[in-house]
């Protein structure tokens, strides 16, 4: 298993890429908690927090595919620097303005959010320009969603070492610069300075035209749904078990469940059509939800927990291969981009909707929730499957001096995006 992982950070530039882009999104994944604490520490409300970190989250969704399409258009370094050094610019006028005016506190998170670079879609982006195989960009997709999970654990943690060292204004600062150097370190290699867009159809709806991203993208709203109201309909369910430590214990088990399958998945070598087995794992992801609703002792709690899990980062995984199977050609940055933005609404929303369910039911109706959005996740890719078994494009990869010496095509081998 560790063979695979370890020939992928082995090839030129991949290890810099994975760790540059994932220093250069603590920002993002921090963001949440680093604006409640620091709103806290100003004497303003939880609700006053809450509404700025939802105002971040909105504006990073509207900006994602916005930038990722600029990125298309004109390459990354031109885009992910600037935009990176423009969100941090902005934080820090919040964390020296702090929450007075008001209207200044929320143009900074907005625009902090809305200029989020899109390094994330930047790197799937890039892995065919720096992987050999067809094989190999599989496995670092679910390396990549693995080394998601890792860092949304380690972020919050990061937050929390800033405050106790120093305070937190600090904590947003330094997490920030962070954010650029990491930013800074993606741009700055040799693949991403020579990474070219396919020429590109000139369309308004960009990657949007394609069908099968748009039936993929229905598919994963739900998915998005139900992580988000996992993580309400654990509250009640904490309350009555242990309190605030049960509620930590069940979110770092979900997050297990993710890192562990997301490794097991990686380190396989799959045969098949990927769009076949979305519907398998989007199957399975539902159902190992469903005994969440037995509500048993905190210990059989968590271990259902790790199961619901599981099959969350190969979804994840298998999902980036279906985006770059069917983006339009010249969109595949943005294509990506916008896979995030719509789990990322989903889980808002399944958090809004677990939300009045829990109130009104407790938490076996809230944990009926994600099995429900689970089982329609599966409903949207079974009623659009032969809008999904047809690619948009020829999955023929342009040959480069990076990723081929001889410059020889490899058949079958991801996007038509250049390196």
């Amino acid at each position: 298993m560790a063979a695979g992982y370890l020939e992928i950070l082995r090839a030129r530039h991949a290890a810099r890429l994975l760790v540059g882009t994932l220093v250069g999104r603590l920002p993002n994944a921090t963001a949440a908690i680093a604006l409640v604490l620091f709103v806290r520490a100003e004497g303003g409300t939880y609700s006053l927090a809450g509404v700025l970190a939802a105002v971040y989250g909105v504006a990073n969704a509207v900006g994602q595919p916005a930038l990722g399409r600029l990125v298309d258009l004109h390459g990354q370094p031109r885009v992910q620097l600037p935009a990176a050094v423009l969100s941090a610019l902005s934080m820090t006028v919040f964390a020296f303005s702090g929450t007075d005016p008001l209207p200044l506190a929320y143009a900074a998170v907005a625009a902090a959010g809305l200029f989020t670079p899109p390094l994330e879609g930047g790197l799937r982006a890039l892995w065919p320009s720096v992987l050999r195989r067809e094989e190999q960009v599989h496995t670092a997709y679910a390396m990549d969603a693995v080394a998601q999970e890792v860092m949304f654990t380690v972020g919050p943690l990061l937050v929390t070492l800033c405050v106790s060292l120093w305070d937190e204004r600090a904590a947003l600062l330094v997490l920030n610069v962070v954010g650029v150097l990491g930013a800074l370190s993606v741009v700055v290699s040799a693949p991403s300075r020579r990474w070219r867009s396919a020429p590109r159809e000139a369309h308004w709806l960009g990657a949007l035209r394609s069908p099968g991203l748009l039936a993929l993208l229905g598919a994963f709203l739900f998915v998005g749904i139900a992580l988000g109201s996992i993580t309400v309909a654990s509250v009640p369910y904490a309350d009555g078990h242990g309190g605030d430590v049960v509620y930590g214990w069940l979110m770092a088990a979900l997050g297990l469940g993710a890192l562990v399958g997301g490794i097991v998945y990686g380190a396989r070598r799959w045969s098949g059509v990927p769009e076949r087995r979305l519907r398998v794992l989007v199957g399975l992801l539902a159902v190992c939800y469903l005994p969440l609703m037995l509500l048993p002792g905190a210990v059989a709690m968590v271990l259902l927990t790790v199961l619901a899990g599981v099959f969350l980062a190969p979804c994840i995984a298998c999902a980036f291969v279906i985006v770059d199977r069917h983006a339009p050609r010249g969109t595949v940055t943005e294509a990506f981009s916008w896979l995030v933005t719509t789990f990322t609404v989903g889980a808002s929303v399944g958090t809004g909707l677990a939300g009045p369910v829990v109130q009104a039911g407790g938490a076996l109706w809230g944990f009926a929730v994600p099995g429900a959005a689970g089982a329609v996740s599966l409903l949207v890719l079974l009623a659009t499957g032969r809008v999904l078994a047809a690619p948009a494009r020829g999955a023929v990869v342009a040959a480069s001096s990076e990723n081929d010496r001889d410059r020889a095509v490899q058949p079958r081998f991801s996007s038509e995006d250049r390196a």
